[in-house]
C-alpha cells in the first residue's frame, strides 16, 4: 500500500529529540506507535481504511527511528523515555485524550503511558505485545547481536544476525519486511541503540498492573508459528487482566492479522463503534 500523500505532516522541536510524523482523518484521534526497528507506516502498514471511515489518525516516528532524530544519549530509550515522547506529540498536536494503538514497543509505550496518566487515554488497541513482567537476561544476548549486526553490517548484517520464523509459509515473507523497514530509517546506528536499551527496560513492573487500566481494550495476538517473537500467550493474559479487553486472534494457518493492515484497521474501526461513531 502506497503511504499517505495527502496526511499533514509535523514535526515537533521542543525538546530532545526531534519528532517527526503525520496526521490525517477527523473525528477522535487515535494516535499510532510502531515497534521496535519499524517505522510509523508499520502498525496499519500504511493502510487508509481509518481516515477514510470517519478516524483520525496520528502515526509518529518514536525517537531514532524513521525521520525522527536519535536519542541525545545511546542509552535514552526507556520505555519512561518514549512514554515522555508520546505525551509530546499529545501536547504538541493540542490532544487531551486519545486511542492509543501500539505494535510490540508500541503497545508497551501505550500501557507505560496509561499507568501513568489514564486521564488521557481513552483506549488502547495493543497489537502483538511481548513484556510479561520480566526482563530476562537470557534475551538479551539476541538483542545484542542484533544491534551489533546492523552497528557493523547495516541492514544485512542485521538479517544475518536475526532469527526468521522456523514455518517456511512466514519465513519469506517476515524477512522481506525486515528489509523494508529497515530501509525506512535515517539513522541505523539510533536504531542499534534503541536494540540495546529498550528491551532492558520495563514498561511497568508487574502485570498486575494492567488490571488498574479501566479502559476498553483491544488486544491483537499472533500465532506462535507464524510470529515466536511476540507469544500468543503474553496477548492472551494482556486480554484476562486488563479490566475491559476482549482478544482477537487470526484464524489458524492464516497470515497474523498484525501483518494485515486493511483487516487490521477493520478491527480497530470496528472495536471503536464503526462508522467514526
Amino acid at each position: 500500500m502506497q503511504d499517505d500523500q495527502n496526511a499533514q505532516q509535523f514535526e515537533l522541536n521542543g525538546g530532545a529529540p526531534a519528532l517527526r510524523g503525520e496526521q490525517s482523518g477527523d473525528g477522535e484521534p487515535i494516535v499510532l506507535l510502531h515497534g521496535l526497528t519499524a517505522t510509523r507506516r508499520y502498525v496499519v502498514m500504511g493502510s487508509r481504511y481509518l481516515p477514510t471511515h470517519g478516524r483520525r489518525i496520528v502515526p509518529y516516528d518514536a525517537r531514532g527511528h524513521g525521520e525522527s532524530d536519535p536519542a541525545p544519549e545511546p542509552g535514552a530509550y526507556g520505555y519512561s523515555d518514549l512514554a515522555g515522547d508520546l505525551e509530546r506529540v499529545l501536547d504538541g498536536l493540542g490532544i487531551e485524550h486519545a486511542t492509543l494503538a501500539g505494535a510490540s514497543m508500541g503497545a508497551h509505550t501505550a500501557v507505560a503511558f496509561a499507568v501513568s496518566r489514564p486521564e488521557r487515554v481513552s483506549g488502547l488497541v495493543l497489537i502483538t505485545p511481548a513484556y510479561d513482567g520480566r526482563v530476562r537476561g537470557e534475551g538479551l544476548a539476541e538483542w545484542d547481536a542484533l544491534a551489533d549486526g546492523l552497528a557493523s553490517g547495516g541492514i544485512e548484517g542485521f538479517v544475518e544476525a536475526w532469527t526468521p520464523p522456523a514455518d517456511e509459509r512466514w519465513r519469506e515473507t517476515a524477512t522481506l519486511v525486515v528489509r523494508q523497514r529497515l530501509g525506512r530509517h535515517r539513522h541505523l546506528d539510533a536504531v542499534a541503540d534503541a536494540l540495546r536499551a529498550v528491551p532492558r527496560s520495563k514498561p511497568f513492573e508487574s502485570m498486575d498492573e494492567l488490571e488498574s487500566i479501566d479502559v476498553p481494550a483491544l488486544v491483537v495476538g499472533s500465532r506462535d508459528e507464524s510470529d515466536p517473537g511476540h507469544p500468543l500467550a503474553v496477548a492472551e493474559e494482556y486480554a484476562r487482566r486488563l479490566p475491559r479487553a476482549r482478544l482477537l486472534v487470526e484464524e489458524p494457518g492464516k497470515s497474523p492479522l498484525a501483518w494485515q493492515g486493511a483487516q487490521l484497521s477493520r478491527a480497530i474501526d470496528e472495536f471503536l463503534g464503526g462508522n467514526g461513531e
